[in-house]
């Protein structure tokens, strides 16, 4: 089988050294180079090919952003950012996943060679996992909010959608959340994110949406037309207070490898809602989700899965896939017409959705 060529670009000298030193010493990889920044490594990637790029975000002569854009447009490829989580670097990094980056890993702030030396089992394994994710072309056109529509019988506080997803998330949740109207029911989401980026990324998909966009607090009241993401380091969970839904946000320790757990949100769902839900597991790396997905089909939900075609990777939704807990398989521009015919239908008829 042969390595992963993986091309390394940041204008830190030593960074490039570490990740060079990091990433070749595992049997899989070959680091076939290394560039200071974006033009010498637009150069590099026309001579050797890489499989993976690894891509810091505020570089000289070009900053990373820019290069990524120019990437995803003229030679799409697996993209892995290695850039500082400062707030300032969490906004450019969510507009590098939402331009088509595969996923991310926050730099050591301090004690470089530890830090790095802690990340080793995340970098290479973002950097395998990269390997096999599936990259389109930038779509050069913006995202656009949906249109208000008339009250269309789904907008009942009694109806609840549950999102879970992990890499390629913050792209697949930006297509799907923009195509649902201004009434649709309530949605809760767990996205794995850093507690850095999750305040940003509900703001930018706020900008987006007819929906309302929010990072939960804890003992919020769950409304229709309003969209909840769970705080990074923080579980979120639906429950009851009397004819209501609320959001409670906590710390307990992490769930399926996870906190926010996408586990912990479904079984949720499933005790407080049951058969008033929509489930639905994007794009990711892992199988988080699939066990409470699976629990809220056996309590009545409707459960939806992203398909294999439209993940950057087929993981969470090929293990709930397999264990049962699907009903229906989608590509990521049809769910929520899904979602809503059933809520619809089932609104009428006042049964499950």
């Amino acid at each position: 089988m042969s390595k992963i060529r993986v091309l390394i670009v940041d204008d830190s000298a030593l960074v490039r050294q570490m990740l060079t030193q990091l990433l070749g010493s595992d049997p899989a990889i070959d680091v076939i180079g290394a560039a200071p920044d974006p033009l010498v490594a637009r150069e590099m990637i026309k001579s050797l090919n890489p499989d993976v790029v690894t891509l810091d975000i505020e570089m000289p002569r070009m900053d990373g952003l820019a290069f990524l854009e120019k990437i995803m447009t003229l030679r799409p490829m697996p993209v892995l950012m290695i850039s500082s989580l400062t707030q300032k670097g969490a906004d450019t990094a969510l507009r590098a996943l939402a331009l088509g980056a595969v996923d991310y890993v926050a730099k050591p702030t301090i004690g470089l060679r530890d830090g790095f030396e802690a990340l080793r089992e995340e970098i290479v394994a973002k950097v395998k996992m990269a390997a096999s994710a599936r990259v389109r072309p930038l779509c050069s056109d913006a995202p656009k909010a949906a249109a208000p529509s008339p009250a269309s019988g789904y907008s009942s506080s009694e109806k609840v959608i549950a999102i879970g997803a992990s890499t390629g998330g913050v792209e697949a949740l930006q297509t799907l959340l923009t195509q649902f109207p201004h009434d649709a029911p309530a949605m809760l989401v767990t996205q794995h994110m850093p507690a850095a980026f999750t305040a940003s990324f509900a703001a930018r998909l706020d900008q987006f949406c007819a929906v309302t966009v929010s990072q939960a607090r804890d003992g919020e009241r769950v409304l229709p037309g309003h969209v909840y993401i769970a705080p990074g380091g923080l579980h979120l969970e639906l429950a009851r207070s009397g004819a209501n839904y609320i959001c409670r946000v906590h710390d307990m320790p992490a769930v399926s490898g996870h906190r926010p757990s996408v586990d912990v949100l479904f079984r949720s769902v499933a005790r407080a809602a049951g058969g008033n839900s929509v489930g639905i597991i994007l794009t990711g790396m892992g199988s988080d989700g699939a066990a409470g997905l699976l629990e809220m089909r056996d309590a009545g939900a409707s459960t939806i899965g992203q398909n294999e075609a439209t993940c950057v990777v087929y993981g969470m939704p090929k293990v709930a896939h397999d264990r049962g807990a699907t009903e229906v398989e989608l590509p990521i521009g049809k769910i929520s017409e899904q979602v809503l015919y059933r809520c619809r239908a089932t609104a009428k008829r006042g049964v499950r959705v």
